[in-house]
């Protein structure tokens, strides 16, 4: 057993930089990955939870107190692979880092001899008992698998049973049953699959030629309402079939459309495929999309119609989802087939052609065969639950967009052939004779095939494959959909079957240890007292992500399967046939709590509680980490209080890269590359700690560790939130912290100050030791910019495929943004407040503030603001007179209004913001500042006139070192290909010298 007193690597160094680059590569490998097995939201990459898992589990050889065995251990093994003889402790310490930065690499991970060396180096470490891991939220179980590979014994938990399920498979089925498990897999799916083709075909059938079906368009419609037209309007977003581009060529190497036309006279709309040449640099003119943000054109008489009506008109037709078909098969009403996604034999790639009459015959078939159903089983054979409407909180991202399109139950999310093919499917599975495994595997097959065969399934025209129903933590509308063939050729459910193969063989190669599972709240865990050597979790984070209702798209799947083997559901709500809402650790305003919505007060509370039982289950030598990527300061404010509440220090804090950087929030926002790894331990004999103290200590721990972070290439806000570790260590280490006068200090004051000095320290580090002559616009701009940096080269670019989302449009037309960057505004207030900086007399000059987010206004912005409607040429004629002179003449001649209250989400007081949470009008500034006359030349630069700018430079020389200070400390802010940068570094190359 580790000494009590000896630290672990977690606790003095980590590989940052190695393992957020092996994280974020992991999140593009889907080849027998264990995240394959079936979806679950917010997973952690096996990389990080591998690395830090071993980092938490073994010593820190340069600690007097580690043990002599575990480095004559350390020293025999890690050359084997590449780490040194560790000839002294400093060495070992290295070679033990590197091993743990190699070991994370995704092509090591099944790797024997690493595999070994760290099950050796854990032993060794605890030579006594086998360390016992506990996660309480396991979610998709990647840090409880990890603890199996490293040969730890492991508990996974989780409220959800869908959760549960899943890592039930993964941690105790597939380590069980070893490869012979995947052979039996691919069997027993072939039988079904076999069975299924028969009694499917008829319903996708092959065309005359040959050509096999892989997937239908369909397109929901509604009826145009201007009083001259009523012809029907195909609502479709996918006017681009195929559009795949390759950069090294610069060349699109296929497009195919669908070209869609209206006839006014006949008040009808056509459409046909049209594919053109290829190689192309160059994108030919096709039609419109017929609906965009929501709101539809007709294709005849050109005329929108407002979103909101559209969703009346769609929730008329339960969603829009179905056909309503004649006798004789011949289209009426509903949803549209549009075209056919097909493979030819012997041809490479997909095909498309246009949907014909013909192609109604099946669904037909298909509708009567789920009347039939109905009939014969009732109205449980398909499933018709309700899906609960989760209502916006005041800091949520999204809502549920099925619902306000009249989506109400989970049966409106398929068309009737969807509904036939997954029930033939489930009931194939259920009547089964194959153990209980297989058939769990097997369901879950089925659900994770459910979640491609929804109306919500979009095409990627990139690729040319199916989009899944969750391409964001909700159900977002989908205006066209694609309809995939599930088990009718080598499609869809072979796939899927052979994918869940792969997993375990893959599982069963690299871990030997069989996990325990169990259906728990992690407030209270069935297991003893300091039972754990390890207390390792991903909680949730306030209201991110609503795993309840998102995994009830699931369980109704699940159900209606028999041999599915649910785990216990004792802890479903009274009255309730879906995944347990009330205990759930979220803050989700659809839920009750005792007849009340559930609060931020119920999250707090219930995280509270669950730091509470970690800390029951860590023994008095364990160690523990908690794994945080949100953004939101009242989440860390929640995580923190419970943390410090429950009798946890937190000991160290290391940031690793695991989200994706083009995802679509991360779009010239503030959004977290980074999970910050915070790492704790029991509390020991509780102190009072003197406040004065831990001010003096502040500066210098938080300083420390930004230089350390930055060497690591961390940087922005994922720097910010990591530094709250170590100044929480500063804190935490005490049971309270008092005043000279006796009073209590709480943790949210405390936290005030770590903002500050953050600030401080960026402010010091991007404008030097000249920051406090630099007015309040350029240091908010600066703490700003440094702040939305990215860390370890993770891009904040949006990817071409990521579309935002129709679900969030609504009736008022919004303000076109033509750029910028945005910060959450409680992160720019906390950051500005204790440096002096009000926000209110900033806004609509160099900020706008609109729910609850500030953005920075581009330069192209400022023009009118700055110039007046006469716009650069005026200037520029002032200027080259003498710009000295004319600086304050020509800057805002125009009097502007009083700046206008502006509606912002806050829950505290604070400076400039009322209680609820509207900014104070304060009266503009109007005189010009060293950032105005910055940007005065930036624009001067972009409109070409050079001998105004020359006359400005030679001003801002004579007057002193602040513009040319300012001007290249922005350059360095400023993303590299942003248009700002562009003309800084211009205009910094035109400074006489």
């Amino acid at each position: 057993m580790i000494p009590k007193e000896c630290k672990r690597l977690a606790e003095v160094d980590f590989p940052i930089a190695v393992v957020s680059k092996h994280a974020a590569k992991e999140k593009s490998i889907h080849y027998g990955h264990p995240s394959t097995l079936h979806l679950w939201w917010a997973r952690r990459p096996l990389a990080s939870s591998r690395a830090v898992l071993l980092a938490l589990l073994l010593p820190d050889p340069c600690d007097e107190h580690c043990p002599a065995e575990f480095k004559a251990k350390a020293k025999l093994l890690l050359p084997q692979v590449g780490g040194g003889k560790g000839e002294t402790d400093a060495k070992l310490r290295e070679g033990l880092l590197k091993f743990i930065g190699d070991f994370a690499n995704w092509d090591l991970s099944a790797n024997a001899t690493y595999i070994e060396i760290a099950r050796a180096l854990v032993k060794a470490a605890h030579p006594e008992d086998t360390p016992l891991v506990v996660d309480p939220f396991a979610g998709g179980g990647s840090i409880p698998l990890e603890a199996l590979r490293l040969g730890c014994d492991a508990f996974a938990s989780d409220l959800n049973p869908v959760a549960s399920m899943i890592q039930k498979v993964m941690l105790e089925d597939m380590p069980r049953f070893g490869p012979s498990l995947a052979d039996a897999l691919r069997h027993n799916g072939a039988e079904i699959k076999k069975q299924a083709e028969k009694a499917l075909s008829q319903f996708y059938p092959a065309d005359s030629d040959g050509a096999i079906p892989i997937a239908y368009l369909w397109a929901r419609t509604v009826r145009c309402e201007a009083p001259d037209c009523g012809s029907e309007i195909p609502l479709l977003r996918t006017i681009w079939l195929a559009k795949r581009y390759k950069k090294t060529t610069g060349q699109y190497t296929k497009l195919v459309s669908l070209e869609i036309s209206g006839d006014r006279s006949t008040k009808s709309v056509s459409w046909q495929v049209k594919s053109y040449a290829t190689p192309t640099r160059n994108l030919p003119d096709v039609s419109p999309p017929t609906i965009t943000g929501g709101k539809p054109v007709c294709p005849c008489c050109n005329r929108a119609m407002t979103a909101k009506r559209v969703r009346e008109l769609l929730t008329a037709q339960n969603g829009g989802t179905n056909v309503s078909l004649s006798a004789s098969a011949s289209y009426i009403s509903g949803a549209r087939l549009m075209a056919v996604i097909l493979r030819r034999p012997g041809e490479k790639g997909v095909h498309y052609r246009v949907a014909s009459n013909s192609d109604y015959v099946a669904v037909a078939l298909a509708i009567k065969a789920a009347e039939q159903k109905l009939t014969e089983q009732g109205p449980d054979s398909f499933p018709n639950e309700v899906i609960n409407p989760i209502r916006p909180s005041p800091n949520a991202r999204g809502v549920s967009g099925a619902t306000r399109i009249g989506i109400t139950d989970f049966g409106r999310l398929f068309t009737a052939r969807q509904k036939v093919a997954l029930t033939v499917l489930s009931e194939l599975i259920s009547a089964s004779k194959y153990d209980v495994v297989a058939s769990r595997i097997l369901s879950l097959a089925l659900t994770k095939l459910s979640e491609r065969s929804s109306s919500f399934v979009t095409w990627i025209n990139s690729t040319e494959a199916p989009r899944g129903t969750f391409a964001r933590q909700a159900l977002t509308i989908a205006w066209d959909f694609i309809e995939l063939v599930p088990a009718v050729g080598d499609e869809e459910f072979v796939e899927l079957v052979e994918a869940m193969a792969e997993v375990s063989s893959y599982i069963a190669n690299s871990t030997h240890r069989i996990g325990q599972v169990e259906q728990a709240s992690a407030t209270d865990v069935p297991l003893a007292d300091e039972s754990a050597a390890v207390w390792f979790t991903d909680p949730p984070y306030y209201d991110s992500v609503p795993y309840a209702d998102l995994s009830d798209y699931f369980f109704v799947w699940l159900k209606r399967i028999k041999s599915s083997a649910l785990s216990n559901q004792r802890f479903c709500d009274p009255g309730s046939t879906l995944t347990p809402k009330a205990l759930e650790c979220t803050w989700n305003q659809a839920h009750l709590v005792d007849g009340e919505s559930k609060s931020p007060l119920f999250f707090e509370q219930t995280m509270g509680r669950a730091f509470a039982e970690g800390r029951r289950l860590l023994s008095s030598v364990g160690i523990g980490c908690v794994v945080f990527a949100h953004k939101s300061t009242e989440g860390w404010e929640a995580l923190l209080t419970g943390m410090v509440r429950a009798g946890l220090v937190v000991v160290g804090s290391w940031p690793v890269a695991t989200e994706r950087g083009a995802r679509l929030n991360a779009k010239d926002s503030a959004a977290l590359a980074t999970s910050i790894h915070l790492i704790c331990r029991p509390r020991g004999v509780e102190t009072v700690g003197d406040w004065g103290e831990v001010l003096r200590e502040l500066p210098k721990r938080v300083t420390d560790w930004m230089q350390r972070l930055q060497a690591e290439h961390v940087r922005g806000a994922d720097l910010v939130f990591a530094c709250m570790g170590p100044a929480l260590e500063v804190f935490s280490r005490y049971a309270k912290v008092e005043t000279a006068e006796g009073r209590e200090v709480p943790l949210a004051e405390y936290l005030e100050k770590v903002w500050e000095v953050v600030g401080r320290a960026a402010l010091e580090q991007v404008l030097g030791g000249g920051a406090g002559a630099l007015e309040e616009d350029a240091r908010l701009t600066a703490l700003f910019l440094w702040t939305l940096q990215s860390s370890n080269g993770v891009s904040a670019e949006a990817s071409d495929d990521d579309e935002e989302s129709d679900d969030d449009e609504d009736e008022v037309p919004k303000k076109k943004k033509t750029g910028g960057y945005s910060l959450v505004f409680d992160v720019a207030r906390r950051f500005a407040q204790p440096l002096g900086i009000h926000l209110p007399e900033w806004e609509g000059r160099i900020i706008e503030i609109e729910k609850g987010v500030v953005r920075l206004l581009p330069v192209a912005e400022r023009a009118k603001q700055l110039f007046g409607e006469d716009g650069t040429r005026t200037a520029a004629a002032a200027f080259e007179r003498n710009a000295a002179a004319a600086m304050q003449m020509v800057l805002f001649p125009e009097d502007q209004a009083v700046v206008p209250e502006v509606k912002v989400r806050g829950r505290k007081k604070a400076d400039g913001v009322s209680k609820e949470g509207t900014i104070v009008s304060a009266p503009a500034r109007r005189e010009a500042t060293t950032l105005d006359r910055v940007h005065a030349a930036m624009l001067l630069q972009g409109s070409g006139q050079t001998n105004a700018l020359r006359a400005l430079l030679q001003a801002e020389q004579d007057r002193g070192p602040d513009f040319l200070r300012l001007a290249n400390a922005l350059s360095a802010l400023y993303p590299r290909e942003s248009e700002e940068k562009r003309l800084l570094d211009a205009m910094l190359l035109a400074v006489p010298r």
